[in-house]
């Protein structure tokens, strides 16, 4: 670290890791929606599902509870079944193999590239066995991972891709949204992502034979929901088709999405925006590693800045440095421990040494404060905190 100065004093007020940012026209949506009586599945949920189709660009979608359902239903539409695996990264959310467990089948993982977080196509290919029918790849912290080789390889391979989005939407792809790579897409908007509808998530596909069985999935099996049966122009009989599951979003959900929606691309503008920042900031610090831009084109939309502490250089652990960031009122997060280090992962038989890159991130990575609503005050406090921490960090170890 340079011997700049670093300010000894404590920000006055705790800095979140995240908080969503919400208008007056997403509160007033969702008050129309309470005085209307219509809480559950309705007009706002389909008003909502065809303005994130249109932009995206794609000819379905199905708008559920969360990420973690839209997975799962994803797998099940895909066919993956017992005796089958899926493949995806070791550093990820456990829902994206968790999910995979539901269905029967096995969760296997790629290690990363260091510089990006992203599974490649070699990743991939390493890890792949005869029993991989699904590749989902995560657009881990909003950058797209490299889609073309990936789907080439999927396509000799003969499986699916199921995008993990999470973390990516508005994010572009050889300018093109994500949302229209794989065979289906799945995104969250959860309170700390880069939109929200509160809890939420959504299915994007463009072949329409995935339309029927996602639908299905996502209501109990049946073939009409709450619109459809109790509407002026429903009819309340119905027929339930196969065992599915409770996982329709709801209109008061539907509400904030629709206005969040709007806000997007000024809310990602802003996150690029305070990541440039600190770029400018922490790009000659020793003590931190930061992650690369990769050589084919892209628009990154930076759910995430996670840089690696590199506690080798220093006298405390990545959990000390979050502990003594919290001190100075910033908080961070944690994303993430790679998946095959969690307890319930170690049982079947995954340990520490098979992915070496995501173990070595997932010892050293924090995530800063990032979220539109942070001023320009704001992320200097963070610049200073971080320097701060980092310069007592380098005393102590001398």
């Amino acid at each position: 670290m340079s011997d700049a100065k670093t300010d000894s004093r404590i920000r006055e007020k705790y800095l979140p890791f995240t908080s969503p940012d919400m208008g007056e026209a997403e509160i007033a949506e969702v008050v129309d929606s309470m005085r209307s009586g219509w809480l559950t599945t309705g007009p706002k949920t389909q008003r909502f599902i065809k303005d994130f189709n249109d932009y995206i660009g794609a000819k379905y979608g199905v708008a559920v509870n969360s990420a973690t359902s839209g997975l799962h239903i994803a797998y099940l539409a895909g066919g993956l079944r017992q005796g089958d695996e899926l493949l995806t990264s070791a550093m990820t959310f456990v829902a994206t193999s968790n999910t995979a467990i539901h269905c029967g089948a096995t969760p296997k993982f790629a290690d990363i590239d260091i510089d990006t977080l992203n599974v490649t196509a070699a990743t991939l290919e390493a890890a792949m066995t005869p029993k991989t029918k699904i590749i989902v790849p995560v657009h881990y912290a909003g950058l797209p991972c490299d889609m073309d080789p990936i789907l080439d390889l999927a396509r000799r391979r003969k499986c699916l891709v199921v995008e993990d989005a999470a973390h990516s939407v508005g994010a572009e792809y050889k300018g093109r949204k994500i949302g229209l790579f794989g065979d289906m897409t799945v995104f969250s908007f959860h309170p700390n992502k880069n939109m929200t509808t509160g809890e939420g998530g959504f299915i994007s596909f463009n072949e329409e034979k995935y339309k029927e069985p996602l639908e299905l999935l996502s209501f109990h099996g049946m073939n009409k929901n709450a619109w459809n049966r109790f509407s002026s122009s429903g009819n309340p009989n119905y027929d339930v088709e196969l065992p599915g599951f409770k996982y329709n979003m709801l209109d008061m959900q539907a509400a904030v999405g629709i206005h969040q929606l709007k806000r997007l691309d000024a809310f990602n503008a802003r996150r690029a925006a305070i990541v440039k920042r600190y770029y400018e900031a922490f790009g000659g610090v020793e003590e931190l590693r930061l992650t690369k831009s990769p050589a084919y084109q892209h628009k990154h939309v930076w759910h995430l800045f996670t840089p690696l502490v590199l506690t080798e250089k220093l006298s405390i652990s990545r959990d000390e440095f979050m502990s003594q960031l919290k001190a100075e009122n910033i908080g961070t997060g944690y994303h993430y421990r790679a998946v095959h280090l969690h307890p319930c992962y170690e049982k079947l038989g995954f340990r520490r040494g098979m992915f070496p890159n995501a173990e070595y991130v997932s010892d050293r990575i924090v995530s800063l404060p990032l979220f539109p609503k942070m001023t320009d005050g704001d992320v200097e406090d963070v610049i200073k905190g971080v320097r701060k921490v980092l310069a007592a960090a380098l005393k102590g170890r001398r």
